[in-house]
């Protein structure tokens, strides 16, 4: 009696499930759809615009890129697509579609092909293309539109009225941190995300909902979200005199919730341990606040993010855990 066995023979790990980097970023992506909804609520059309524009150009640069230097096309993945729509959700909804498009090129060929595709940049693309923006365009990048539906007016017969123009509530605060007179939205009004900001970035009601999304799917952990938000709650409560107020808007203004929940969990860019997350989210919340409070910008979570992308191998290895029976290395 003899045995017919088909066996095979891999290198660990041996362990398969189905997770895929397509499902991955389908995951995300559709976690980021609630924040869509609200921008096209909040401002109108044009968010949908930006950001159908932004997945467009990142898709299209990924597959010329490809194509001319005859790499495998990994459009499939989805993960320029996600970068477009993260992209879009840090700009402004007036943004010059040309200039989002020059976005675009940055975050998919300087910060991610050049540097030999997805799993080998090492910054964020998203996050990096925004500074490169705010470098490069600091007018269109730092100009704001109050929301539609906080818009009423009465113009002259005649005549047709695209937008209003206003500071972030981050703008407010900064001049309330430095005793100045300032105006705030009311609590509910930022959470929901009725005020002037990012097009993906004013709602934290619909960011919340998509990180327990992501959370469910298990697609990331909490280590790092938690901690970036936390640590910014901390510190602007002792840098602003324990006004609580100060500190509550601060976690709900800005790019906090957009950053910590769906830029600082990336997978590349980010420490591979639980204890290097949480020290990465720490490192950004310390950045954020320090630019936030005593920087040129009102807002510092990309640069913080972008920062700390840096220190990542550094932070993985002070947080990798020795096997049992292993050797120091």
């Amino acid at each position: 009696m003899s045995l017919n066995l088909n066996m095979v023979v891999s290198p660990a790990p041996h362990i398969r499930d189905r997770i895929t980097t397509n499902r991955i970023m389908f995951d995300v992506i559709i976690a980021l759809c609630p924040a869509l909804a609200v921008a096209v609520w909040v401002f109108g059309p044009r968010a949908a615009l930006v950001t159908g524009v932004c997945i467009v150009a990142c898709v299209f640069f990924e597959w010329v890129y490809e194509l001319l230097l005859k790499r495998k096309n990994t459009v499939g993945d989805l993960s320029a697509a996600l970068t477009g729509i993260l992209l879009a959700y840090n700009l402004p909804v007036t943004i010059p579609l040309w200039q989002a498009i020059f976005g675009c090129f940055v975050a998919i060929i300087l910060i991610k092909q050049l540097f030999g595709g997805l799993g080998k940049n090492f910054a964020n693309p998203a996050a990096a293309a925004r500074v490169v923006m705010f470098l490069a365009f600091p007018i269109a990048m730092t100009t704001w539109v109050n929301p539609n539906t906080l818009t009423t007016l009465v113009v002259p017969q005649g005549e047709a009225l695209d937008a209003i123009t206003g500071a972030t509530p981050l703008v407010h605060l900064l001049h309330m941190f430095r005793g100045e007179a300032y105006t705030l939205p009311t609590t509910f009004n930022l959470f929901v995300g009725i005020h002037g900001g990012c097009l993906g970035e004013t709602s934290e009601l619909a960011l919340l909902l998509g990180g327990l999304y992501l959370l469910f799917r298990r697609v990331i952990t909490w280590h790092a979200p938690v901690s970036f938000i936390a640590t910014v709650f901390v510190l602007t409560l002792l840098m602003g005199g324990f006004d609580l107020n100060f500190s509550v808007f601060h976690l709900l203004t800005g790019g906090l919730f957009l950053g910590a929940i769906f830029m600082a969990t990336d997978y590349v860019t980010t420490p591979q341990t639980n204890l290097g997350r949480a020290i990465f989210g720490i490192g950004c919340g310390l950045f954020t606040v320090l630019i936030r409070l005593y920087g040129s910008y009102p807002e510092g979570v990309s640069f913080a993010i972008l920062l700390m992308n840096m220190f990542v191998p550094f932070i993985n290895k002070i947080s990798y855990k020795k096997a049992l029976g292993g050797l120091k290395s």
